[in-house]
């Protein structure tokens, strides 16, 4: 069971979930949302980087749109309202606001910092590593990468990218961009044939358990091997 704290940010304070590893002080992850807030599965997410002695922190990152936000993918006018987030969300507020979570991280005892992010998080998490301090990142079929190819070669640190071959919301174009894109040593691209977009998400239409955990597994010898 995690707890919630509040960071402040540059334009305010936000609220976050924390779920803390049990031995202190050791490395921390910061979870990115997907388009439905901080909700069941972002929780689950943490709680499972904490089980693994990551304390995992995962910040409301739409608050300025409305705090709070806690939906599922389970009806359509839930994807209604979570694709008008998406819509409604600024990507350069929210990167200040993961910055200001990665400092928040750093004060608490934290010397390495990472972060995951899913769907709209795995945009923001290939940002995270062009734009933060962070020292690794994981990005799960993020959408929009494509758009911010012209900064990739800001990113210093290791960037870990799961894609989706079938994924319904990034094209095959957008793809190709990306593996042409994203070739400097600093990042490792995973590809997953026949899967769809949120293949990770449990408990989602596209779920697929084999490469979930594929991929799962692959995050975790990811940052065991870049969080030290």
């Amino acid at each position: 069971m995690g707890r919630r704290v509040t960071i402040n940010g540059r334009d305010g304070s936000f609220g976050a979930y924390v779920a803390d590893a049990k031995m202190p002080g050791g490395p921390a992850v910061v979870v990115i949302q997907e388009i439905f807030g901080v909700n069941q599965v972002m929780r689950e997410v943490s709680d499972s980087l904490a089980a693994e002695g990551y304390t995992a922190i995962c910040p409301d990152l739409f608050w300025r749109i409305e705090p709070n936000i806690d939906i599922t993918d389970h009806t359509d006018a839930e994807w209604e309202k979570a694709f008008s987030y998406f819509k409604a969300f600024n990507v350069d507020k929210g990167l200040e606001d993961i910055a200001s979570t990665i400092a928040w991280v750093r004060t608490h005892g934290h010397a390495k910092v990472g972060a995951v992010g899913y769907c709209l998080g795995g945009l923001l998490a290939y940002l995270t590593a062009t734009r933060t301090d962070a020292d690794a990142t994981v990005s799960y079929y993020g959408v929009g990468i494509d758009s911010y190819l012209g900064e990739a070669d800001k990113a210093t640190k290791p960037a870990l990218l799961h894609v989706a071959e079938e994924d319904g919301f990034v094209s095959k174009d957008s793809q190709a961009k990306m593996k042409a894109g994203l070739t400097a040593s600093t990042y490792q691209l995973y590809w997953y044939p026949g899967r769809d977009h949120a293949f990770a998400r449990d408990g989602g239409k596209n779920y697929d358990v084999a490469d979930a955990r594929k991929a799962n597994q692959r995050t975790l010898d990811w940052f065991r091997k870049t969080l030290v």
